[in-house]
């Protein structure tokens, strides 16, 4: 699938360990397949985000992981058990890889594609709102 790239996500992405590299490539090819519509951009100064009608996630390289940082307000499902942090945060939810790991690739998009959705519905605050109201 080719998309379009910003040149400073490729920056970033290209200044990483090897390891880092590969993980945050097949992140954001699994974010462009969710939905031919999403748009890299950089926020935060130097972060990658991946945007639609909202945040969709972004990507921030630690030393001995990256996380992707999935903007949700802890809606979406997480079935597979996925992420590893911010269970409770109010914004966005958590998942770091680290070298080695495989990336549970079915699991990472359905949760890509339901924030997008959410985002066309409205953004997460919206819907959270509604729930509430219910």
């Amino acid at each position: 699938m080719t998309y379009l790239t910003d040149p400073r996500v490729d920056a970033y992405i290209d200044a990483l360990p090897e390891w880092q590299q590969a993980i945050c490539h097949e992140v954001r090819a699994l974010v462009h397949a969710a939905d031919p519509e999403v748009v890299e951009t950089i926020k935060r100064t130097r972060q990658p985000y991946f945007v639609l009608d909202g945040n969709v996630c972004a990507l921030l390289a630690a030393k001995t992981h990256v996380n992707v940082f999935l903007y949700d307000g802890a809606i979406v499902p997480d079935p597979e058990g996925i992420i590893t942090a911010g269970h409770d945060n109010k914004t966005a939810r958590t998942v770091a890889f680290r070298e080695g790991e495989t990336i549970n690739a079915r699991a990472l998009t359905a949760m890509f594609k339901q924030i997008i959705a959410n985002n066309r519905a409205g953004g997460w605050r919206k819907l959270k709102r509604e729930m509430n109201a219910d």
